[in-house]
């Protein structure tokens, strides 16, 4: 089955106060182009994450960015009580020493609650600890999960593209019969036209060179002949299945379409040199049209 290069996953998980976020992305490509953003936390999971990817995928721009952010009520408030108390008996010794009166502050003029929380040292807050091998295993699940989810996205749009490839190259083939009917009456037109001319000069001149008429004809049968091109566009076109059927998620296929596609492309240009015929060069550019939209998705092709 082949793969689209667009998709997106994503994966949670909490752990120890913290969640883990991971998003993977991935967009049309010519190559793998993988860009990877981590917390600093997690920087030197960088390589082991682009190895992995690298196993699984084989074109498109992905990226993948993973978040940590702590839960809400994770936090602890600690209080230095030894700090604290140190602070309130050095109050209380300024005001003997100094004889300072109340001005507001505890009952005694000493310091209240609220101020005495204030004074540095005596509070802090202490965040959730990360257990790092934990922290690892989480991550490593996490983006498997993504990765899997992005990887189902391509296969679903693969699944979509490669219905309306088979329609397209239904209408090809169809086409490729219309010119081979088209092109024999051509054929025929150009020698009618050859042999009346023949004729007219006969009666003008009263001579016939019937050697040089047969090989005016030949010569004309074989400018017009696109008998080759036909059989080379047909051929191009089994291949183009053939490889839409051997797709898989080792077997990336998007290059191969799209050299086939070129081949395509040449023949049906041969064909249009030689279509010296309105209706039979209409529908080269019908056909022209359809290869253009078939190159369209096939750029999204893995």
């Amino acid at each position: 089955m082949i793969q689209s290069m667009t998709g997106f996953g994503r994966a949670t998980r909490e752990l120890d106060g913290f969640v883990l976020e991971v998003e993977v992305r991935s967009v049309n490509h010519r190559h793998l182009d993988l860009r990877v953003r981590l917390p600093r936390v997690l920087a030197v999971r960088e390589t082991p994450i682009k190895k992995a990817l690298q196993g699984r995928l084989s074109r498109g721009k992905v990226d993948v960015v993973v978040n940590l952010t702590t839960l809400a009520g994770s936090a602890t408030l600690k209080i230095d009580e030894g700090i604290a108390a140190q602070y309130v008996e050095a109050s209380k010794n300024l005001l003997e020493r100094h004889g300072l009166g109340s001005s507001g502050g505890g009952s005694d003029g000493g310091l209240d609650v609220a101020t005495l929380l204030a004074l540095p040292g005596v509070t802090s807050i202490v965040e959730a600890e990360l257990d790092p091998h934990g922290l690892v295993e989480q991550l490593e699940e996490a983006i498997g999960e993504a990765v899997e989810g992005m990887v189902a996205m391509r296969t679903a749009e693969g699944a979509s593209l490669l219905t309306e490839f088979e329609n397209r190259l239904v209408r090809v083939e169809a086409l490729a019969d219309a010119f081979s009917e088209r092109s024999e009456e051509v054929v025929a037109v150009a020698k009618q036209r050859l042999a009346k001319r023949a004729e007219q000069i006969k009666r003008e001149v009263g001579l016939l060179d019937e050697a040089r008429l047969h090989q005016e004809i030949v010569i004309a049968a074989d400018r017009l002949d696109i008998t080759e091109e036909l059989v080379r566009l047909k051929s191009h076109v089994a291949q183009f299945r053939e490889t839409l059927d051997s797709a898989g998620p080792s077997e990336p296929v998007g290059r191969r379409l799209d050299f086939l596609l070129q081949e395509l492309g040449r023949e049906t240009n041969t064909v249009g040199s030689k279509a010296n015929d309105a209706p039979l060069a209409q529908d080269v550019v019908e056909l022209k049209t359809e290869l253009e939209r078939i190159r369209e998705q096939v750029q999204n092709i893995e």
